[in-house]
C-alpha cells in the first residue's frame, strides 16, 4: 500500500472548512453572529501564527452540534456542502486525485477539522480513509466534548502511526501534501512532501529543503 495522503482545509480545498461553517451558522441565523465571527475570526488567526489552543477550538465548534437531532444535522451539513464546501474544492483538486487512483494509491484525508465537518467531504471526493478530530456522541448525539488525540500538529504523526499500526502498513513511498507550516512534522517523515499553495513558513522551509511546491488554483496545474 502506497499512502497518498492530504491535508484538507487550504489544500484540497481553497479555504477552510472549518471557519466557513462557523460563517455559514451566522448567515443562516442559527447562532449569535457577533459572538461567533469574533471567536472564529480569533481561531483562524491562532491557527496561521502556528498558536491555536486545539481543545479550546474543538469546544468552540462542537458546542453547536450538542443534542441536535442528527437528522436535522445531516440536512443542515447538506446545505453547508451546497453552499460553501463544493464551490472551495480547488480547480487542480480532481486532477490530482485522479493522477494518485490512477497509479493505486491508497488515499487518506488528514484534518485538524472534525469528522462532523470533514466525513462528508472526504464522501464527496471519493477519499476512503479520513483521519480528523473526533467527538464524543452518546446514543447518537453529540455531548460538544473533543475525544482522543487531535489529528493537529504532531498528532497528526501519532494518530496516522495508530492508522498505520493498525491497517499493518508502513510510510514507505508515501506522499503528503500540505499548505500549512503546522503539517511540518508529518512533511518530514514522508519520501514525497508536497507543499501546496504554502503558506510563508512553509515555503520557506520547503525551499530550503528542496521539497515540491505546487498549485492547484488552476485545473491543469503542474503536479
Amino acid at each position: 500500500m502506497t499512502l497518498a495522503i492530504f491535508d484538507l482545509d487550504q489544500t484540497l480545498l481553497s479555504g477552510d472548512s472549518d471557519h466557513a461553517w462557523g460563517e455559514f451558522l451566522v448567515e443562516s441565523g442559527l447562532v449569535d453572529a457577533d459572538a461567533v465571527l469574533t471567536a472564529n475570526d480569533r481561531f483562524f488567526a491562532d491557527y496561521q501564527a502556528g498558536r491555536l489552543d486545539i481543545q479550546a477550538y474543538l469546544e468552540f465548534v462542537l458546542e453547536f452540534l450538542i443534542d441536535k437531532d442528527p437528522a436535522e444535522l445531516a440536512s443542515l451539513h447538506q446545505r453547508f456542502m451546497d453552499a460553501k464546501i463544493i464551490p472551495m474544492i480547488q480547480p487542480g483538486t480532481q486532477a490530482l486525485l485522479d493522477q494518485h487512483r490512477a497509479q493505486g494509491h491508497t488515499l487518506m484525508i488528514i484534518t485538524a477539522t472534525n469528522r462532523f465537518i470533514t466525513g462528508p467531504i472526504a464522501d464527496y471526493l471519493g477519499i476512503e480513509h479520513l483521519i480528523a478530530c473526533e467527538a464524543e456522541q452518546i446514543d447518537g448525539r453529540y455531548t460538544g466534548r473533543p475525544i482522543g488525540i487531535p489529528s493537529f500538529r504532531e498528532g497528526k504523526v501519532t494518530r496516522l502511526q495508530t492508522w498505520l499500526d493498525h491497517h499493518q502498513q508502513t510510510l514507505t513511498g508515501a506522499w503528503f501534501y500540505s499548505d500549512s507550516h503546522n503539517d511540518l512534522p508529518l512533511l518530514s517523515l514522508v519520501d514525497h512532501p508536497i507543499a501546496v499553495n504554502p503558506d510563508a513558513r512553509l515555503q520557506a522551509e520547503a525551499e530550503q529543503r528542496g521539497w515540491s511546491i505546487i498549485s492547484l488554483r488552476e485545473a491543469h496545474a503542474d503536479h
